[in-house]
């Protein structure tokens, strides 16, 4: 087993799953875990077929769409029970580009997590307009209201050194659906660690649809203020 585990969570990624593995399997001593939601469009089959050849592939399959956040905790706690030192979360739609998990790794040899941030110089951003004005208004609005210093709450691709963060547990995130990454952030925050961010090429995907429902900018909405009263 490697000390490094690479997590993605799956549902209707038929035309991405395959390129995504691609490139991760390529990538040395990692293993990788995933949890698919029982994809109507058989994702799940396309990773059974490459765990024939790939003893570092892990599946997880569930019996329907349970949520994001689920998934997440089910990756974080797979890492902590298998003793990895090293968890990187990441989508699997190629919008984030997975040929710089190395650089994540690499970097959670000196600091206990990391994100990758659009919003950092250095970055880059294909979203659509309005797509982008929202994500980049929101996240400024969350670094104005808790007050910690991220340009970036809101992007899964992130790297968490489990023999570092000893008493983070992101079990204790009660936010769910999309929002769960920025409770992420504030829990890791709140435990006293220093977001560490790097600069992420972020392309909109060019297969699949997203999963974001449009409610879930009111959700966010809901969850930063009840985090605020929580800070408080």
């Amino acid at each position: 087993m490697n000390k490094n585990l690479v997590f993605t969570a799956t549902y209707n990624e038929v035309d991405n799953i395959s390129n995504f593995l691609d490139i991760v399997l390529k990538i040395p001593n990692i293993d990788i875990l995933i949890v698919d939601d029982n994809s109507p469009d058989k994702t799940g089959d396309i990773i059974k077929r490459y765990q024939k050849n790939y003893q570092n592939l892990f599946l997880v399959s569930r019996k329907g769409k349970e949520g994001l956040d689920s998934a997440h905790k089910i990756g974080f706690n797979f890492a902590k029970e298998k003793k990895y030192e090293k968890l990187i979360t990441i989508d699997a739609d190629l919008s984030h580009d997975p040929k710089i998990i190395p650089l994540f790794i690499d970097a959670l040899n000196e600091k206990p997590f990391v994100i990758g941030s659009r919003y950092m110089k250095g970055a880059s951003n294909d979203m659509k307009l309005f797509r982008y004005c929202l994500s980049y208004v929101g996240n400024k609005v969350i670094k104005l209201v808790l007050n910690i210093e991220s340009d970036e709450f809101t992007s899964s691709f992130r790297g968490f050194a489990l023999n570092k963060l000893k008493n983070l547990d992101i079990n204790d995130v009660k936010i769910k659906g999309y929002s769960f990454f920025m409770g992420t952030i504030y829990l890791v925050n709140k435990l006293g660690y220093k977001i560490y961010q790097i600069p992420l090429q972020f392309k909109d995907r060019t297969e699949g649809v997203s999963k974001i429902p449009k409610i879930e900018i009111f959700r966010t909405l809901r969850n930063l203020f009840l985090l605020k009263i929580n800070k408080l």
